[in-house]
């Protein structure tokens, strides 16, 4: 089963877990046998976080840590029935797609499952690892009992969308429909008097875009009935942004709130990298006029230091809910830079206490450096990491993949993972897909998203490959264009464990080591201020360190590009293009 431990009750579970691991690899062949030539198959998977931030802060027991989802869960939305909240991230290709999380008092998360879980609902089969789904909004309409989900799905053709439930903890998210709204980042608001509205980021009219980044945020009426904007009633509500005098970029993420008698538009301005913040307006009207408040941005992180110990960057695309003590939060995407200020873990999702008792909400400690640590909602228990509940801070993650369905954290890329995968006595087995890493196709691969900035993990594997076109590892991803990948593949009636390095889709092979046989193999890779050391081990043997220890640089959103976080993956291929002139035989 998988589990989840801290690092202090992990120790005595790990040398447990180590004599168990010793005693069955010294006979490889004994459940080798049972396993089918060319297939791939993974066990014992562990994965361990060890940032220092986290050591460096004993929590008290009214506190809790934030990001509260650590890792690629980027632009978060919120919303709330009765003592329920919901919150749903993007997810790109991932699939299955838009992970959703439930939660009693905002610092306890279970994760529920996927919004979009069927290809029915999911086109990302040829898409770019950062296009396919992105900014989904939820929102819960006591008008009716519904919950909505609106998004942008540019790669299936689709656009804006919009796919409703009566309980997401059952799921059964409808299948897509299609939103006649040109533009991103759709939201629902519902109106007290059960009117509703959709509101999106979208290109200025023709011919009156005045520079680069310009953008504006509209509103239509929404016809519940139909699941569609009203033809005719879309409006601007703002144009550039908070002053376009100063040529803002990017207005988008728009969220609209009604508050004793007032109507609040809050928005994403400035992109979503270092200039990101979180503006926001006021009106008597849904439809406005909205005026910007004096103290615009209420959250951003771009105006500190750059050199200040442990850096909280890119705050922004925020969304606001009453907590259980009927106080205001915010949850937001931010980032957390390395030691060379590098971008491995991706978009993040944070939250903060927000002071709303008087006309504007303020995010508390928003425009200051963020801290790691946030006080409890009143009367709430910090439970993160046990009774079931994900954990965040320094973390085992553990996986013997031996339960009957994979853990929700595994997603595949643009195809479900039961194509691919399967549970067996042995593990989970990856039947080797005709495409590799490098190809914007469905992969054979399993990804769990890196969530520390140090970290190891490691995983056996049995694999015998048939031929030089059969390859199966690990591989630490940022993109289909950047990443690197350590695993075992055939040439000349010969194995090699190959390391590879994937930087702007120029393959270089880094590292080869000739093995006796491929069978239980262990691989781990460790990532230590920025460098990422790959090694591997036989049964018997410690773990040797195949090349040098190299750089986190392509695994980073500044040098890659996009918006996804580092994926750790599982992988096998009937498609291997890694080239390289093997050793000599004796």
């Amino acid at each position: 089963m998988m589990k989840y431990f801290s690092p202090k009750i992990a120790g005595s579970l790990l040398t447990l877990l180590s004599i168990s691991l010793l005693t069955s690899c010294h006979n490889p062949d004994a459940k080798a046998e049972a396993l089918e030539e060319g297939k791939a198959v993974f066990n014992n998977f562990q994965y361990v976080g060890n940032d220092a931030i986290y050591e460096q802060h004993n929590l008290s027991s009214e506190e809790f840590f934030s990001p509260i989802l650590q890792g690629c869960y980027p632009d978060p939305s919120i919303t709330r029935k009765g003592d329920d909240y919901y919150l749903v991230n993007s997810s790109f290709v991932m699939f299955p797609g838009v992970p959703i999380f439930h939660s009693k008092d905002l610092v306890n998360w279970t994760q529920l499952g996927h919004v979009l879980d069927r290809e029915s609902q999911l086109n990302v089969q040829e898409a770019g690892i950062s296009e396919g789904v992105y900014a989904p909004d939820i929102q819960y309409n006591k008008h009716n009992d519904t919950f909505y989900m609106v998004t942008t799905h540019i790669s299936a053709g689709i656009g804006n969308m919009v796919v409703k439930t009566q309980d997401p903890q059952k799921g059964n998210w409808t299948d897509p429909i299609r939103l006649q709204i040109d533009g991103i980042d759709p939201a629902l608001f519902f109106d007290e008097d059960g009117k509703a509205y959709l509101i999106h980021n979208d290109a200025p009219d023709k011919g009156k875009a005045l520079y680069e980044g310009h953008r504006v945020i509209k509103i239509w009426d929404y016809d519940v009935e139909s699941d569609q904007v009203v033809p005719g009633t879309d409006r601007i509500l703002v144009d550039g942004g908070v002053n376009i005098q100063d040529k803002p970029i990017w207005i988008e993420g728009p969220h609209l709130y009604k508050k004793d008698g007032k109507y609040y538009l809050m928005c994403a301005e400035g992109g979503t990298g270092s200039n990101h913040s979180e503006v926001i307006f006021i009106s008597d009207h849904p439809t406005g006029p909205f005026t910007p408040a004096a103290t615009n941005p209420i959250l951003s992180q771009r105006h500190l230091d750059k050199s200040r110990p442990n850096p909280v960057e890119w705050a922004g695309h925020a969304d606001l809910v009453q907590g259980p003590d009927e106080a205001w939060y915010a949850v937001f995407l931010a980032v957390r830079p390395n030691v060379n200020r590098r971008v491995n873990t991706g978009r993040e999702t944070f939250i903060l206490p927000v002071d709303w008792t008087g006309k504007w909400p303020i995010f508390v400690g928003g425009m200051e450096p963020l801290k790691p640590t946030i006080p409890t909602p009143q009367g709430i228990s910090n439970h993160t990491g046990i009774d079931g509940f994900l954990p965040n801070g320094n973390f085992r993650f553990e996986d013997s993949f031996k339960q009957a369905n994979l853990d929700l954290r595994w997603v595949a890329l643009r195809g479900p993972r039961e194509k691919f995968a399967q549970q067996t006595a042995h593990g989970v087995q990856l039947n080797p897909g005709g495409h590799s890493l490098a190809d914007r196709k469905p992969i054979s691969a399993l990804f769990y998203r890196q969530q520390h900035r140090d970290f190891s993990t490691e995983v056996e594997i049995d694999f015998v490959p048939k031929s030089t076109r059969d390859f199966a590892g690990i591989t630490c991803l940022q993109s289909e264009a950047f990443y690197y990948s350590l695993g075992v593949t055939k040439i000349n009636n010969e194995y090699y464990v190959v390391l590879e390095k994937m930087a702007d889709s120029q393959s270089t092979v880094l590292a080869t080591e000739k093995i006796s046989h491929p069978r239980s193999l262990s691989l781990r890779v460790e990532s230590k201020d920025d460098r990422y050391q790959f090694s591997f081990k036989q049964a018997g043997n410690s773990y040797k360190p195949i090349g040098a220890a190299l750089s986190g640089d392509i695994l980073s959103t500044d040098v890659a590009g996009g918006f996804t976080g580092t994926l750790i993956g599982l992988y096998a291929t009937t498609a291997n293009h890694i080239q390289f002139k093997p050793q000599s035989s004796n």
